[in-house]
């Protein structure tokens, strides 16, 4: 017999304000973790409202993995984050595409950021880690400290240029005025007004909100630079059309050939997507990842004595190097287990679809929570404990690979995932062959607070170096 069906307003969940919903019973920046608390109060499916509208949340990793791969057919992200980005005057990009403009602009995104594309600019990107690690010396020798979130966003921007831009971006070296900064505004602007009760800003206009006006319009110059001197290269060098040198060039080509599905305002979407997903997933990672080594001393020691044995000189690094560094593979792991970069997905039904027993209907909004199975002991034996070595584990020994899920899962899985580990073991093996760390922590001594903007980063984390 059949089991009847439940429907959304079935499920349990907090009780919700009149008109507000659950909204002010969340904290803006925290709302990842309020939700991931309901997670274990209510079970792996529960109802939140924000406003009147009702949200399924999710937290069981088996079923967030199906809904996952019901992706593009049965899942998109929710329309408000678009209608968001477009009033912010945001450009078309393979983040926000759906349907047939995504698998249009995805062909080209997942060539340009294919292992072997990334190996052919393995060079360059060695060169942009030992501009970061000529900053770290300076720093080791003035005694000073290293503000590590700014300095990894800083050293993540000038990969990502380089590689799908084909120009050198040198925030590193940059000062104050660096592109980073303003794309700091951006994504944290899309998160909050994503969530808002009321669009005020429609309205009227709040000095945060001139501020991002301002960060808007200096981050699509800088995205008009860049494409302005791709064409450039392209009309100096015509035979360039025949083998675009990277994404930039290929989508101008496709752009000025037609019938691809791209044109000049899809080559500036991904432009800045390119950007901003290349910045500060990367990055908090990897500051994650470091400040957790830290807190473990045994785990620093080992993946110090691989780097060591594997890749002892930053100045002779090669991408086989890289590929062998596997505890430094199972550390950046074990980091985004405890610390996603991406707490939680929220999705929209393109259809009339069942969610376990739930019936959810076309345009329901659905709240996947990464972070819940995760680090649950009933998933992961010990799952508060940083322990590199349970990716190195065979057999029934081995953590289950659909338990956390940092890249996603089907076919939307991240394409940049072998560039960002591939960043991750560069950087940090440049910085425990070439300095003793004396200290990450954050200025009071207290573990780093975990900010939720577009990407949970870590709050105030300061490190120390000292040179061999």
């Amino acid at each position: 017999m059949t089991a009847e069906l439940r429907h959304m307003n079935d499920l349990p969940g907090p009780r919700p304000w009149p008109l507000a919903g659950n909204l002010p019973q969340m904290r803006p920046l925290r709302i990842h973790q309020d939700v991931e608390a309901w997670s274990k109060q209510y079970g792996p499916l529960f109802t939140i409202r924000f406003g009147r509208t009702p949200i399924m949340v999710i937290s069981d990793h088996e079923l967030v993995s199906t809904v996952l791969r019901d992706r593009p057919d049965g899942f998109r992200r929710p329309a408000i984050t678009a209608i968001i980005s477009n009033e912010m005057g945001g450009r078309p990009g393979v983040f926000l595409a759906e349907g047939a403009a995504w698998r249009d602009q995805r062909r080209m995104v997942m060539a340009a950021l294919a292992p072997h594309a990334v190996k052919a600019y393995f060079p360059s990107l060695v060169s942009v880690a030992q501009r970061l690690q000529k900053r770290w010396q300076q720093a080791a020798c003035d005694g000073s400290v290293i503000d590590l979130a700014e300095d990894l966003k800083r050293y993540s921007v000038d990969i990502i240029a380089g590689l799908a831009f084909g120009t050198e971006v040198n925030t590193i070296d940059g000062g104050e005025d660096v592109i980073q900064r303003h794309m700091d505004v951006v994504l944290p602007a899309v998160a909050r007004r994503s969530i808002a009760l009321v669009p005020y800003w429609r309205y009227i206009k709040l000095p945060q909100d001139r501020h991002l006006d301002t960060s808007l319009a200096a981050l699509n110059k800088s995205v008009d630079e860049l494409i302005a001197a791709a064409r450039a290269r392209l009309a100096a060098e015509p035979a360039r059309r025949e083998r675009p040198a990277n994404l930039l060039e290929a989508m101008i080509c496709a752009a000025d050939e037609g019938g691809s599905g791209v044109d000049d305002a899809v080559v500036a979407g991904n432009v800045t997507t390119m950007l901003l997903a290349g910045e500060d997933t990367t990055s908090n990672t990897l500051a994650w990842m470091l400040y957790l080594l830290q807190q473990n001393p045994a785990a620093m020691q080992k993946a110090r004595e691989e780097v060591q044995r594997v890749a002892p000189n930053p100045r002779a690094f090669t991408i086989e190097q890289m590929d062998g560094l596997d505890y430094l593979d199972a550390c950046a792991q074990e980091a985004m287990r405890l610390k996603p970069v991406a707490p939680f997905l929220p999705l929209e039904a393109l259809r009339d679809t069942v969610v376990s027993d739930v019936q959810v209907p076309k345009g329901g909004l659905i709240w996947c929570v990464m972070r819940n199975d995760s680090v649950s002991d009933a998933h992961v034996p010990n799952a508060a404990d940083f322990k590199p070595e349970r990716w190195l584990q065979q057999g029934e020994q081995a953590i289950s690979k659909h338990v956390s899920m940092p890249f996603g899962a089907g076919v939307r899985t991240c394409p940049g995932r072998y560039l960002a580990l591939l960043e991750i073991k560069l950087a940090s093996a440049m910085l425990l062959s070439s300095f003793t760390i004396h200290s990450i922590d954050t200025a009071t001594g207290a573990a780093p607070e975990e900010l939720m903007g577009f990407t949970m980063s870590p709050i105030g984390l300061q490190m120390r170096l000292r040179h061999y």
